[in-house]
């Protein structure tokens, strides 16, 4: 897609200006959330600057036909963006326009009647329960650094453990975690909503070694885990560690941080864990969402039917 100096008119940019700082801290997004929509609309605003012959206000928006809709999609598809993609792009697109209507400045119903790209199904890819304790076990860290490793070992044991997303894992204060006794987590997840999640004691156990190795005052006001400068720990370091792990114990490219929080709930699902107990571990707001992983459980009962039975 064509990058334009100019995208946008300034009244167009204003408005976009305050719908990103709305989702922020009225609806409360995360902020890889925001990310995501800012750059969907400024593609938006980038292919409609081309579309139209020079750049857009809220005039040449209010005017928009579901074909001009179309027509960003399609030049989207063009440049190899698939259909997940798509669809992010346009639910950014029809938040956007959605907030200009409620200003009384346009009319969203065509990017409302404009039905999203058709999602492909795909399931989640766990690790298996053995491949999952290597992974989280301090003896396979790769980190040179005593401490490191036991960092490295301390956050994925608590996706493996707790179901954590990354960000939630790395976002937990240093006031966390600090009794043996301790079973139960509070962690505030994406929209900012909290939940508690249980703690096994390996974990406990995980943290405890890191913070009794970490070469940094961990301030009880602070993060827990900290980066090799004393910093706030980086997710891309944790997913290289990540990387790392898999070549160097042969796990398949789709071993990655977020596959331990997948291996949680596969997991859990497949030694008898009610559905909507494991939605509430991990945050979902709609059984739909945690629903995916009984297919993940019934498509490994059938490899192991199709894998055992004499007649397969």
């Amino acid at each position: 897609m064509q990058e334009f100096l100019i995208a946008a008119k300034p009244d167009l940019q204003a408005a976009r200006e305050s719908w990103l700082k709305m989702l922020g801290k009225e609806r409360r997004m995360s902020p890889l959330t925001v990310d995501a929509y800012e750059r969907d609309t400024r593609q938006f605003l980038q292919f409609l600057t081309g579309h139209c012959g020079g750049p857009v206000g809220i005039s040449d928006i209010a005017s928009l036909r579901p074909a001009d809709l179309r027509a960003f999609l399609a030049s989207r598809r063009n440049g190899g963006a698939g259909a997940r993609t798509l669809g992010r792009g346009l639910a950014g697109v029809r938040s956007l326009l959605r907030y200009l209507e409620r200003k009384g400045l346009v009319n969203a119903a065509g990017a409302t009647a404009l039905r999203a790209p058709r999602q492909p199904k795909s399931l989640p890819k766990p690790l298996t329960a053995l491949d999952a304790r290597r992974v989280v076990s301090v003896d396979e860290q790769l980190a040179e650094e005593p401490w490191a490793a036991a960092r490295d070992a301390a956050v994925l044991t608590l996706l493996y453990g707790s179901g954590l997303r990354i960000s939630e894992a790395l976002g937990l204060p240093a006031s966390v975690l600090l009794g043996s006794d301790e079973s139960v987590l509070r962690v505030t997840g994406k929209g900012g909503k909290t939940r508690l999640v249980p703690v096994l004691p390996v974990a406990l156990e995980a943290v405890a070694e890191y913070r009794r190795l970490c070469p940094y005052h961990l301030d009880p006001d602070g993060l827990l885990f900290r980066g090799a400068r004393g910093g706030p720990l980086n997710p891309a370091i944790i997913q290289r560690a990540m990387r790392k792990m898999r070549s160097a114990l042969n796990l398949p490219d789709t071993a990655t941080p977020h596959a331990l929080r997948h291996s949680f709930a596969t997991h859990l699902l497949g030694r008898g864990g009610d559905l909507r107990v494991i939605q509430e571990l991990l945050g979902h707001s709609s059984l739909s969402t945690t629903q995916v992983y009984t297919g993940v459980d019934t498509a490994r009962l059938l490899e192991i039917y199709d894998a055992a039975h004499p007649r397969a």
